[in-house]
Order: structure tokens, then C-alpha cells, then sequence
């Protein structure tokens, strides 16, 4: 189920149960994962993209075992909020992915995430290769922690 609204998203999950977040990149897909109470996003690892079917497999594999209840794709909106090639990519990535699971799939606005996983690794002195290793998958715990961050929200008010 692909909700048409991050509050259809939340309100599709179970009460506990971790989230996976994703920033699909046309090479690799950073891969994140919350702990089953939805409180902190950890980066997990960097998929390198080959055709849709491995991508797939390869992304669902890293949901089992790990109680997974939903899938969130971080949606890459321009600066001024529209969508462009990129979200169209992305939302036709998480249709084909609906076929082959039952998890719920929502959106969260990705801008400025690569930017602050970038800032981040530099604060922590990350060398230029390690940093080019892990960037993706540490944008994405970026993308789901707002994520996280707003379903927290969300519940308190």
C-alpha cells in the first residue's frame, strides 16, 4: 500500500515495529533502519543498483528478521517544493515495489539530506573514500529520522 499522505502512512503501521528508510539513488540505495519503538534512525548499508528485480530483492532481504512495518522513500522534491524526473523515478521504484510486498510505503521530503550527512561526515573527519562509502546510507538514516521524528510528533499531539 502506497499512502497518498504521511498520516495515511502512520496510520497503516502497527503501534511498534521498525521502519526502513531509503534514498534511491540512480547508482546505489542508501538503506537505514529504526529500532522497533521508532525512536532513532541507524544508517545500514549502501545497495549498489543493478536492474529492479535484484534491487528489490536485495532490499527486501534486509527487511526480514528485522520486524520491519513499513518502508519510507525519501522523495526528492526541487527546492521550490515541485517534483521533477527524480520523484517520478522514485514513485515508479515504490509502485513496482508494492507488487512484491505487503508493507506500507510513504514519502518523505529528502532535501538537504545528502547535505547534512555530508556535514556530518566531515565533522567527524570521515576521509573522502570512507565518506563516499557510507554517504548514502547515512542520508537515508537523515530521511528516516525526520521521518521518525514526525510519527513521534504525531503521537503526542
Amino acid at each position: 500500500m502506497i499512502a497518498t499522505s504521511f498520516e495515511e502512512f502512520a496510520n497503516a503501521l502497527p503501534r511498534h515495529g521498525a521502519v526502513v528508510g531509503l534514498d534511491l539513488g540512480t547508482v546505489t540505495i542508501g538503506v537505514a533502519v529504526s529500532d522497533v519503538f521508532r525512536r532513532v534512525a541507524s544508517p545500514l548499508e549502501t545497495i549498489k543498483r543493478k536492474k529492479f528485480g535484484r534491487d528489490a530483492e536485495a532490499l527486501l532481504a534486509l527487511t526480514h528478521g528485522r520486524d520491519v512495518t513499513g518502508l519510507v522513500f525519501g522523495l526528492p522534491l526541487n527546492m521550490d517544493g515541485s517534483e521533477g524526473p527524480r520523484c517520478q523515478s522514485t514513485r515508479a521504484f515504490a509502485r513496482n515495489l508494492e507488487r512484491l510486498s505487503d508493507l506500507p510505503i510513504g514519502f518523505w521530503d529528502e532535501r538537504l539530506s545528502t547535505v547534512a550527512a555530508e556535514r556530518a561526515l566531515l565533522e567527524a573527519d570521515t576521509s573522502r573514500k570512507r565518506r563516499a562509502e557510507v554517504i548514502d546510507h547515512v542520508a537515508a538514516s537523515y530521511i528516516l529520522q525526520g521521518a521518525l521524528d514526525r510519527l513521534t510528533h504525531m503521537e503526542t499531539t
